[in-house]
């Protein structure tokens, strides 16, 4: 008997202990689960901010795209029908038709040479003078952003965007060269000037490296936000080389030389003054602060320009002419491409300040370097615009 009682305790300790560990290991599965099920919170809320943060980015780049293209289509405009226009009104007749055609034509050319290495030897490579052919007939451009340059566009946008930069430049050249200049030497002149000029001035102003864009590994910092360097300070030096190397019409000054249609100039210069909105705030290479900044000032620019040039006129000749008033929007719209648009060093009354103070100085030096030829002034505008403030319209 003693022995079944002692069995019996032993038992019935076995038990009791089984029963204790039992109880010891309920809250601690309990623990462990609230904590599983922690973390799968956790990693979901996670997963679905990281989706949140694609779709941001997915938004921004959309409509940045979308601007970016806008803006490219703007800046095209510009060309033709602007340019064409604008200097078509300022020929006599029987030139009507020849400038115009320059115009179209280099849109043709220069597109072509920038698919085969245009691009290339402008934004390729990371040399100090002038790319490579790393991206020549356009090999590795595509939808992907390139971060070096614009980061929430592809980079076929930011491709074409600079295509309409490199097009409009000649074309600005052909003004000092109209009436003077056979079609096929214009030609041949814009290839060779695209290859030894532009290009290289655009990869050392903005190519990855350039010798004078010390913000992506170059020596010399420049600021040149929308072209005021690579576009206009080329294309004016150029445009005023030109006309002194060509010399003035044959028949001039004794054979009268007046323009054949101002309406058409007239409406060129309002597309350009709409085209300027692309090719300014374009620049921004984003749908953001900045682009409005540049959008707004281009518009007050003009603006202003166009009442101080017309103040100026009026005090020296009694009246305002709409001839002049192409030149002095457009002198506007210019302005605050050499200087930049940096929202931080830029305030608004020395943006109004400046542009009045350029639409008066443009008018003066215009009447100051038509006196070698009076029609060759207005087709040589953007090369005195050069002495005043670093930009030839």
């Amino acid at each position: 008997m003693k022995r079944l009682g002692v069995a019996g305790c032993c038992l019935l300790i076995t038990l009791m202990l089984a029963a204790v560990s039992l109880l010891a290991q309920q809250p601690s599965a309990s623990a462990s689960g609230s904590a599983t099920a922690s973390d799968g919170i956790s990693r979901t809320v996670n997963d679905k901010l990281d989706q949140l943060d694609q779709k941001v980015a997915a938004a921004q780049s959309s409509a940045d795209n979308a601007w970016m293209l806008v803006s490219a289509a703007l800046v095209l405009m510009m060309t033709g029908p602007g340019l064409a226009l604008f200097y078509g009104g300022l020929v006599r007749q029987k030139n009507v038709l020849a400038i115009m055609m320059q115009s179209f034509a280099l849109m043709a050319l220069i597109t072509v040479l920038w698919a085969l290495v245009g691009y290339s030897l402008c934004f390729g490579g990371s040399g100090p003078v002038i790319g490579n052919f790393q991206h020549a007939f356009l090999r590795g451009i595509g939808v992907d952003p390139n971060p070096d340059y614009a980061a929430t566009i592809p980079q076929l946008t930011f491709m074409i965007y600079q295509l309409m930069f490199a097009v409009i430049t000649p074309a600005l050249i052909t003004g000092a060269t109209a009436e003077r200049m056979k079609f096929s030497g214009t030609v041949l002149f814009m290839t060779l000037w695209f290859f030894f000029v532009y290009a290289p001035m655009a990869h050392m102003v903005w190519g990855k490296g350039g010798f004078l864009n010390a913000a992506l590994g170059g020596r010399f910092p420049t600021l040149d936000f929308a072209g005021g360097t690579v576009v206009h300070i080329t294309s004016g030096v150029s445009a005023l080389v030109c006309a002194l190397y060509l010399g003035k019409r044959v028949g001039f000054p004794k054979q009268p030389m007046p323009p054949h249609n101002l309406v058409l100039s007239f409406i060129g210069a309002c597309l350009l003054w709409v085209g300027w909105f692309g090719f300014n705030a374009g620049s921004a290479l984003a749908s953001n602060g900045l682009a409005t900044t540049a959008f707004v000032a281009t518009h007050f620019g003009a603006a202003a320009a166009a009442l101080s040039w017309s103040l100026a006129e009026w005090i020296r000749n009694g009246r305002a002419s709409v001839r002049c008033d192409a030149f002095r929007r457009r002198c506007g719209s210019t302005q605050l491409e050499p200087g930049g648009m940096d929202q931080e060093r830029s305030c608004e009354r020395s943006r109004r300040n400046f542009r009045c103070g350029g639409g008066t100085g443009c008018h003066y030096a215009s009447r100051w370097i038509r006196r070698t030829d009076a029609r060759a002034g207005h087709r040589v505008h953007r090369g005195h615009f050069l002495l005043l403030d670093g930009d030839a319209i």
